[in-house]
């Protein structure tokens, strides 16, 4: 899993049979600072993430296997919404403190 930063949505009203009712995010991928790296990913996503929320992605065939969707054509899902990361004993992220 990698840690990445909501940016925006994805609208695709033609799309795959198997991607109905999955929304799409535009993610920035984050680093073990909480940098925002270079990287871009348009992500499904099952769980309501919001646009600045921190979130967990998964890629690749896991992402293809949540809720046993293993038809589905993705390469990242948003598996969860980050409350906070912790790096040598240093928060470098709270929800509770983001704005």
């Amino acid at each position: 899993m990698q840690i990445a930063k909501v940016l925006g949505t994805v609208v695709s009203t033609h799309k795959s049979q198997n991607l109905t009712g999955v929304k799409l995010l535009l993610v920035q991928f984050i680093d073990e600072k909480g940098q925002e790296l270079p990287q871009y990913e348009v992500a499904g996503d099952v769980v309501g993430a919001g646009i600045s929320e921190w979130v967990l992605v998964t890629r690749g065939s896991a992402a293809r296997k949540e809720q046993g969707q293993e038809n589905r054509p993705m390469d990242a899902m948003v598996v969860g919404i980050i409350d906070t990361v912790n790096v040598a004993n240093r928060c470098i992220y709270s929800k509770k403190n983001a704005n």
